[in-house]
């Protein structure tokens, strides 16, 4: 059997953290998911197998392996509805509650901020997550963005150079003005809230945002929690595109 090993950001605070805390702040799994990974043997802390209960500190490392046979694993194309958190928060709904009928052991892969909707992954597969999140991959993510008011070509120019957004500078961004009050971008990284933030620079409030592409995946027809099963061609190329096949 064949492992790949995908390193994951090195802790930066110096207190100890249980290594399921650590993977759900990241946006890999929920702790639960984080917990079945482990007990899979796919997370891996400096090296090694992790096990439950495991605490990392500011030098250690955690890798994320996967078995190179997606005879077991299962992915699906959710549309995650607006007002739902992507992993779990205090007296909220999150996705997983939400798509309850989903494996136990699947979960998102990356977030969409409370207030957004759209495409999200849901799978089980280790693997793919930090291969699909690294912003040094440079994988698609498209967006569709209505704004409170008449877009400028200020705005437009802005995000296509890249602008600086508190302690970091937005890579260029593909934008395509759809309406008077509304664009469709493309992303390579995954900053939290950068589209919002990019646009606040700017004086503009985003009233909605919704992800409707990831790499070669179409959200579709899909309604609010509805999903279906990734499969085929699609999945086929998906997973070719992240070097998984």
């Amino acid at each position: 059997m064949t492992q790949n090993k995908k390193p994951v950001k090195t802790l930066s605070k110096n207190e100890p953290m249980r290594i399921n805390r650590y993977l759900s702040i990241r946006g890999i799994a929920t702790r639960k998911g984080a917990d079945e990974l482990i007990k899979k043997g796919v997370v891996l802390l400096n090296g090694k197998k992790a096990v439950l209960g495991d605490k990392i500190g500011p030098k250690d490392k955690v890798s994320i392996a996967g078995v190179i046979d997606t005879g077991n694993y299962h992915y699906f194309v959710y549309c995650k509805p607006k007002g739902v958190t992507t992993l779990p928060e205090k007296n909220t709904l999150s996705v997983m509650t939400m798509a309850n009928s989903l494996p136990k052991d699947a979960f998102p892969v990356g977030r969409l901020d409370k207030d957004s909707e759209g495409l999200l992954i849901i799978t089980n597969d280790g693997r793919i997550t930090d291969r699909l999140l690294n912003p040094k991959n440079e994988n698609e993510k498209e967006y569709h963005a209505v704004v409170n008011k008449p877009i400028t070509n200020t705005l437009l120019r802005g995000i296509k150079e890249g602008i600086k957004v508190g302690e970091f500078k937005t890579r260029p961004a593909k934008i395509r003005k759809t309406s008077e009050d509304s664009f469709d971008i493309i992303l390579t990284e995954g900053q939290n809230r950068e589209i919002r933030r990019m646009c606040l620079a700017f004086g503009y409030e985003v009233v909605s945002l919704k992800r409707f592409r990831i790499m070669n995946i179409l959200l579709g027809n899909l309604k609010p929690n509805e999903y279906r099963e990734l499969k085929g061609t699609e999945l086929s190329g998906f997973l070719r595109d992240l070097n998984l096949s």
